[in-house]
């Protein structure tokens, strides 16, 4: 797939929690086709200590107002820098990177989407996708607490979510993979993106349940271009760079102890 290095404007910045930003960005051409799950390199202007690009992923896509959406979590100096921005400012983007999700393999499958945290944000726009393609999509998202429940309101509008906290201030107490909906529900495929030990946890019982399922790594991604090696996960078939070979990897592939 083509990719693009582009200056876009900032079009509307929101706070949907006070640790997170929403960016919506737009550019005076359309632009270009975005997988769901693969990412952005962004190009931090204005802190002196954030020397290389930030690898976020893509949050959502309005085809309609020529938007892309990143949900940031300000984590760093170069994070809480891009939280400064406002409507009308500009960011650089080297974009469309890594290898999405997979497409939906047959009409009117279920797929699971499981997020845990920021990992919550590439799920939007493949529940999107999944659901316009014909999939029956379903959400089961976990954080630590119900204000920790990220656009939740949007995920709502796609398809049934289920959600878990490990306080019980939301839906059901514990981790997403003590949820009730795993033990009375099929599944045809599962999705994932979060920590790791979340992710590691959906692949152990997905293996249990033979269903096949697919997670997004959150390597240090500091190039997305495979050229300074900094994002090597072992797999199967050897190293290889996180970010021209996934971030989203079969786990069958993958040499995680599960």
């Amino acid at each position: 797939m083509q990719k693009f290095l582009r200056d876009l404007t900032v079009s509307e910045v929101s706070f949907p929690h006070k640790r997170y930003v929403l960016i919506k960005l737009t550019d005076t051409q359309p632009l270009p086709p975005m997988l769901p799950g693969q990412f952005v390199e962004v190009k931090v202007e204005g802190s002196p200590s954030t020397f290389l690009r930030r690898p976020i992923s893509i949050n959502y896509v309005d085809t309609a107002a020529n938007q892309l959406w990143l949900l940031i979590a300000m984590v760093g100096a170069g994070t809480r820098t891009l939280g400064t921005l406002k409507a009308g400012d500009h960011l650089n983007l080297l974009f469309p990177l890594g290898n999405g999700f997979s497409p939906m393999q047959q009409q009117g499958e279920t797929v699971l989407l499981v997020g845990g945290g920021v990992g919550v944000a590439p799920l939007l726009q493949y529940g999107k996708v999944l659901k316009q393609q014909g999939a029956q999509p379903i959400f089961l998202l976990g954080s630590r607490t119900a204000e920790d429940l990220l656009q939740l309101d949007l995920f709502q509008a796609i398809a049934p979510v289920y959600t878990t906290t490990e306080d019980g201030s939301a839906g059901e107490k514990g981790f997403v993979t003590q949820h009730s909906i795993l033990s009375t529900m099929h599944f045809d495929r599962i999705s994932c993106c979060g920590p790791k030990p979340m992710m590691v946890s959906v692949a152990r019982y997905a293996k249990q349940t033979n269903t096949p399922c697919e997670v997004s790594l959150e390597n240090m991604m500091a190039c997305g271009l495979g050229a300074c090696l900094c994002c090597v996960e072992k797999t199967v078939k050897g190293n290889v760079c996180v970010c021209t070979e996934g971030p989203v990897f079969n786990i069958n592939d993958l040499t995680w102890e599960i």
